[in-house]
This record gives C-alpha cells, sequence and structure tokens, in this order.
C-alpha cells in the first residue's frame, strides 16, 4: 500500500473482523479512530522501549 504524507490510514480488512470489531467497539463506547491511536500509542512505547536496550547492548559490545 502507498503510503502518504496525510493523516490517513486505508486498510482493506475481512467483512466480518470489521464487522465483530465494530460491534465491540460500540458496546465499548469507543471509535475505531480511538482504538487505533491507543494500540498504535501502545505499540510505539513498547517498541521505543526495546529499540533503546538493543542499542545500549551494542554500545556496551563496542
Amino acid at each position: 500500500m502507498a503510503k502518504g504524507e496525510s493523516g490517513r490510514i486505508v486498510l482493506e480488512v475481512d467483512p466480518e473482523l470489521k464487522k465483530t470489531l465494530y460491534s465491540i467497539l460500540a458496546m465499548e463506547q469507543k471509535t475505531l479512530k480511538d482504538w487505533f491511536v491507543d494500540k498504535a500509542h501502545k505499540h510505539i512505547d513498547e517498541k521505543k522501549n526495546e529499540l533503546i536496550k538493543s542499542f545500549s547492548k551494542v554500545k556496551n559490545e563496542v
């Protein structure tokens, strides 16, 4: 998929997955955007810490 400069993210997923996800999010009173942004921030924070640890490890080996 193309990566543009806008803030839009377009995904094609299985229709059943989409339906189920939207149903669950509706029960939780969340939007897909809210859910995605939350998951994205958590994933970035987790990977940032892993990267920092791996850089520190490499720095100590040099």
